[in-house]
């Protein structure tokens, strides 16, 4: 069969097929586990469904080398922990693991934008914040002045989503109506804590850049560098959501 140089192509023809084939399965496979990896985590982190995408690059080369780059996270949209309507998506670049759960590896960068609904800054306020949300039945944004309106058949918040020390923070601007019953000195203090609660123990040290006011509601930019992957445990210094990296 071997003299027939047909016999021959066929020969090498089904060789190559059947190894490109194996390269192809274990390619699949490989972004199998990465992506239930990446959904765990991430899942874990913000509390909603995640859409996890790689970048064109072989993922078996990224695989075998814990070096990766050019993951893209897609919440729902549902909700970010506390806080409803809220939509995050992320770029991750440069992840290098070391297969120690110690020290499980590093970020190089993270970039996110976050949206979030007018609609859900409302049930997020009525259901966080009982003090103030009790009051609240509609909530406005205003982009030229980039503030958003709380309001409320006795009157109105008017608060300006601002950068604060890498922090997110509402700042009271004016009240009306309301501020016979709710003064500047108590609806600050339960803004303040409430933003806290939301943002406070998000690892890596992520932090805000910039927060605008749109039409919608508002889209927050966050980031980090050269992040630290804390071990995956539970108690100081670590984090039960990065547990059983590979």
């Amino acid at each position: 069969m071997f003299r027939d140089p047909l016999s021959i192509v066929l020969v090498v023809v089904i060789v190559v097929a059947l190894a490109v084939a194996g390269v192809v399965a274990a390619e699949l496979i490989a972004r199998q586990i990465a992506d239930k990896t990446v959904t765990r985590i991430n899942s874990c982190v913000v509390q909603d469904d995640v859409d996890v995408s790689f970048g064109p690059r072989p993922f078996l080369l990224q695989h075998f080398g814990k070096h990766y780059n050019n993951i893209t996270v897609t919440t729902a949209g549902n909700r970010v922990r506390e806080a409803e309507g809220m939509k995050a998506e992320i770029v991750i670049n440069d992840v290098r693991l070391t297969g120690n759960q110690n020290s499980p590896g590093t970020i190089g960068a993270l970039d996110a934008t976050i949206n979030w609904t007018a609609d859900g800054i409302k049930k997020t306020i009525q259901d966080q914040i009982p003090l103030v949300g009790g009051f609240v039945s509609n909530v406005t944004t205003n982009p030229s002045s980039g503030t958003i309106e709380l309001q409320a058949t006795l009157g109105s918040i008017v608060v300006k989503p601002e950068v604060v020390n890498n922090q997110l923070a509402l700042s009271v601007q004016s009240l009306t109506g309301l501020g016979f019953m709710l003064p500047r000195e108590t609806v600050q203090p339960a803004l303040d804590a409430f933003i806290k609660q939301i943002t406070e123990n998000i690892p890596l040290g992520i932090h805000a850049d910039s927060v605008q006011v749109t039409d919608k509601g508002v889209t927050a930019k966050y980031s980090t560098r050269n992040a630290t992957m804390p071990p995956g445990r539970s108690g100081a210094g670590g984090d039960p959501c990065f547990a059983g990296l590979p």
